[in-house]
């Protein structure tokens, strides 16, 4: 590939990333406002509301269990054949069953069987969505120039930003529709119009070339065979320090998104449900700085140490944050919500991005990060709106329960910052993960390739690499090397 071809398939992957990232997003971040305000009423009985609502959380964390599955299937096959296509399969799932979700009846038209079908479309987007974020993540950081790495591969989550943005925007104005209108069709628009997002990434990522790591893999015949039993065997350790790290930024931004607004919204406290909804958007606003703000910074101080910062952040806030959630006050609790998403969770997803590729060797990358984000988005995202519905009934509302549920999460991922190693700068031409050398081999690494690299945007996508492979040879592996690094 020339620079100049490279330069073209940097932004094209970075578009596809994006679009692809705003489509999950939003409808992800669409469904958790319906949830906590509107599905409890369209999709089950009106006989116990509290149950209802539980049962609305529950549906929305069916579609987190069907995400490992999509990851580990996807997954495998992104690490067998190429991210490109994979992209593409993962799109026309997650968005076509947010689409239909559009379409179907409610409680009162055909009874039992509504929540039924909710919850076959809600396992389809799970099941896409399961590869659709980690292919996104995987492709922008073997794209993305070695020395700005942490940049480049979170201009993708500004589109995580951006979807979460629209949804809370529209979501708005859809509450200023007459009840009545919009609890009959009004609700419906958003994900309708999740089609139009699907054929502009459908477009984009059609022309997208296959990213430079895999292509050398291909040329070196060390594609995986097998990578379900490689990710169970070596790279074991990086799912589950993963899993730690992702507690609390998943697990805090459903949090903040949808057991927040259910609870301020609650009859215990009253407020508005259209305008506590600023929060989200306030908190998606400043994500969409702080995210490639944090990403760049991790360019220079290193992945951990930016990371660890968010999970301490969230740590400290968790108790003061609920509190001031509990007041009532609309102003506070908007504040409070943007303060949560946008410094304390998205200060976690800008080193992240870059973060998770970077612990994974090459021949099961694509897998590794889909496990990690998945399964973490089961145990955090999904758990974390089951739980808290289920603590917000059960305890009439008792917000030191939220609190301290939140504080754990985040004590979860600051103890896992403490296990992994610094990652930035990696070759990730590497077979071998990062948690399987020593760490004198990744500093040596990371002080060469940050000495050969340049100042400028990369180069060609052989430049991206280059210098790193070059230390290759001067590096001491420590224990268990790669049969496929022969």
């Amino acid at each position: 590939m020339s620079q100049t071809e490279y330069a073209a398939n940097l932004k094209r992957a970075t578009l596809s990333s994006s679009v692809g990232s705003a489509l999950e997003y939003f409808d992800f971040a669409m469904y958790g406002l319906m949830t906590a305000l509107v599905f409890d009423r369209l999709f089950f009985s009106s006989a116990h509301p509290a149950m209802a609502t539980v049962a609305a959380f529950g549906i929305y964390g069916v579609g987190f269990l069907a995400r490992p599955f999509g990851g580990l299937f996807f997954g495998t096959i992104g690490d067998r054949i190429g991210r490109r296509w994979v992209l593409v399969a993962t799109i026309l799932l997650m968005g076509g069953a947010s689409t239909l979700i559009g379409v179907l009846p409610t409680y009162e038209q055909v009874g039992v069987l509504a929540p039924i079908l909710l919850v076959v479309l809600r396992l389809a987007q799970g099941f896409g969505a399961g590869a659709e974020q980690a292919g996104a993540t995987v492709l922008m950081a073997e794209y993305a120039p070695v020395r700005r790495r942490g940049f480049f591969s979170a201009l993708p989550f500004i589109g995580i930003q951006a979807g979460t943005l629209l949804a809370s925007v529209v979501f708005f104005l859809l509450t200023m529709l007459p009840d009545e209108a919009f609890m009959s069709w009004g609700w419906r628009l958003p994900f309708l119009a999740s089609a139009g997002l699907i054929l502009i990434a459908l477009f984009i990522r059609a022309r997208l070339r296959e990213t430079p790591s895999f292509i050398q893999l291909e040329k070196q015949e060390q594609v995986a065979e097998r990578p379900i039993r490689e990710i169970f065997t070596r790279g074991r350790a990086g799912v589950v320090v993963g899993i730690g790290l992702r507690m609390a930024e998943n697990g805090g931004s459903y949090m903040f998104q949808s057991i927040a607004l259910a609870f301020v919204t609650s009859a215990a406290i009253g407020m508005d449900r259209g305008m506590v909804t600023w929060g989200v958007t306030l908190g998606s606003l400043i994500g969409i700085f702080s995210v490639p703000l944090t990403g760049r910074i991790s360019d220079r101080v290193g992945r951990v140490p930016v990371y660890r910062f968010g999970a301490v952040f969230m740590l400290i806030f968790s108790v003061p944050a609920w509190y001031l959630l509990s007041l009532g006050n609309e102003v506070v609790a908007i504040a409070v919500i943007a303060v949560g998403l946008g410094v304390a969770v998205n200060s976690m997803l800008g080193p992240q991005c870059a973060m998770l590729p970077e612990l994974f060797g090459n021949r099961h990358r694509y897998l590794g990060v889909a496990m990690a984000r998945e399964i973490s988005a089961v145990l955090a995202g999904g758990l974390a709106g089951v739980l808290g519905a289920a603590l917000l009934a059960w305890t009439g509302g008792n917000w030191m329960v939220l609190a301290l549920y939140m504080a754990t999460l985040a004590a979860i991922t600051t103890a896992a910052t403490f296990l992994v190693p610094e990652t930035r700068g990696r070759d990730l031409l590497r077979t071998e993960d990062a948690l399987r050398i020593s760490q004198t081999e990744c500093d040596t690494a990371t002080d060469l390739t940050f000495t050969a690299e340049d100042d400028g945007d990369g180069g060609s996508a052989e430049g991206t690499h280059a210098a790193a492979r070059a230390t290759a040879s001067t590096r001491t592996v420590s224990t268990n090397p790669s049969p496929a690094r022969r």
